[in-house]
């Protein structure tokens, strides 16, 4: 499998030089970038003797036909996060792409259809809101959606009218369910597990869930000279306050982990005092309970602290998505894949949300994790081993082998 590794990590390299700013990966959803990528991700699925389209919302779709009615799904996603590396996504696709680019040089069909797809938008870059490919594909999308706006005021609607899709048929558009088998994802492990115990590969038990809301202070700008501070009501202070109550609380609670990432600050100058601030709140546990506990707890808090402050508190709950256990038939097929092989058997659940837990909506999943150096991903320094790819190829066949018995 040392070729087909190569050629993974050829075609990630390839990918990886695709971006919407110079110097770092960087792929939003409907970018010119997105769309350049489609395109040589298309090519190389035709090669593969792969019938290829993009759906409603720009989901790259290759089908490789079978010899039965059913269709087992391959994929992940193709687009970034900002200043991105080149395997979170991409890598998963191109391992199925290389598996399914091995039964068309043998001209082998097997008892099902097999799609690989590359996901348009997981990571919410844009719009900030994750899983709007597989959302579609899953037939879950939800058409208030639309009307969310990117930084620069375009809408979730405009962007994929431009970006060659139809936003009339996002909704009622995903896949048949009945026609499947399920859906597998290989993906880096995003966490140190896997190379702590010095083990190439993964079988994931699910995934946490997740919510993401956006909470805002509004208090009074004013001049930084003149104002006493005992008369101000400071937006930015109200905000310092939740960061820190927000990390105390996770530090608190086992499991859980929860990450304010972005914050903006109105007006913005140096000599005037924050008026108005939002920032982005990330709350994650494998148990729902304990994170919805969580976010009530932080919730009452932001209460609290605008009340303290003068400050008047806003909190808008932008996307929650449940915890997913993956399917036991599915990954039992992958568990005996992998100790067929000869690798020891490791279960580990995910802390970071996947296009699985998406595509969970629709059918039974299961995912395969591959080791990443040092556990580090969203950042350029991503890295794996070709030899652990070439593992994560090997399995991939031996389980879809297992698949068509």
């Amino acid at each position: 499998m040392e070729g087909a590794a190569a050629t993974v990590m050829e075609r990630c390299d390839i990918l990886g030089r695709i971006s919407e700013e110079p110097g770092r990966i960087t792929r939003p959803y409907g970018s010119e970038a997105m769309r350049q990528v489609n395109d040589v991700v298309a090519g190389w699925m035709r090669a593969s003797g792969m019938t290829v389209r993009q759906d409603a919302i720009g989901n790259l779709v290759g089908r490789y036909e079978g010899m039965g009615d059913k269709t087992l799904i391959l994929g992940s996603h193709l687009d970034t996060v900002r200043d991105a590396g080149k395997y979170d996504g991409i890598l998963g696709m191109m391992v199925a792409l290389t598996c399914l680019e091995r039964l068309h040089e043998r001209g082998e069909r097997l008892p099902f259809a097999i799609e690989v797809v590359g996901f348009a938008d997981e990571e919410g870059l844009r719009f900030g809101t994750t899983y709007l490919g597989s959302s579609v594909f899953a037939g879950a999308f939800n058409p208030k959606l639309l009307s969310l706006k990117d930084a620069n005021g375009v809408t979730l609607a405009d962007a994929v009218r431009s970006f060659g899709g139809d936003p009339d048929g996002l909704v009622g558009n995903g896949r048949n369910a009945g026609e499947l088998i399920g859906y597998c994802e290989v993906h880096i492990e995003q966490g140190p597990r896997l190379e702590t115990h010095d083990l190439p590969i993964g079988i994931v038990s699910g995934i946490a869930g997740q919510s993401r809301i956006v909470v805002g202070f509004e208090g009074k700008a004013d001049h930084a000279g003149t104002v006493p501070m005992e008369g101000r009501r400071d937006a930015l202070c109200a905000a310092a306050e939740f960061v820190v109550e927000v990390e105390a609380t996770a530090r608190g609670e086992p499991g859980l982990v929860a990450t304010v990432g972005e914050i903006s600050v109105q007006p913005g100058a140096s000599n005037v005092i924050p008026g108005e601030v939002d920032l982005s709140l990330d709350i994650r546990h494998q148990d729902d309970e304990v994170r919805e506990q969580a976010c009530q707890a932080l919730r009452q808090r932001v209460e609290e602290i605008g009340a303290a402050r003068e400050v008047v508190p806003r909190w808008h709950l932008r996307q929650e998505k449940r915890a997913v256990t993956f399917a036991p038939d599915l990954t039992a097929l992958f568990e005996q894949a992998v100790g067929e092989l000869g690798y020891p058997v490791e279960r580990l659940p995910s802390g970071a949300g996947h296009d699985a837990a998406q595509m969970a909506d629709l059918g039974p999943v299961a995912m395969l994790f591959v080791r990443c150096r040092e556990g580090i991903s969203h950042n350029p320094a991503e890295s794996v081993r070709p030899e652990d790819v070439a593992v994560a190829i090997e399995v991939v066949n031996r389980f879809l082998e297992l698949v068509a018995k």
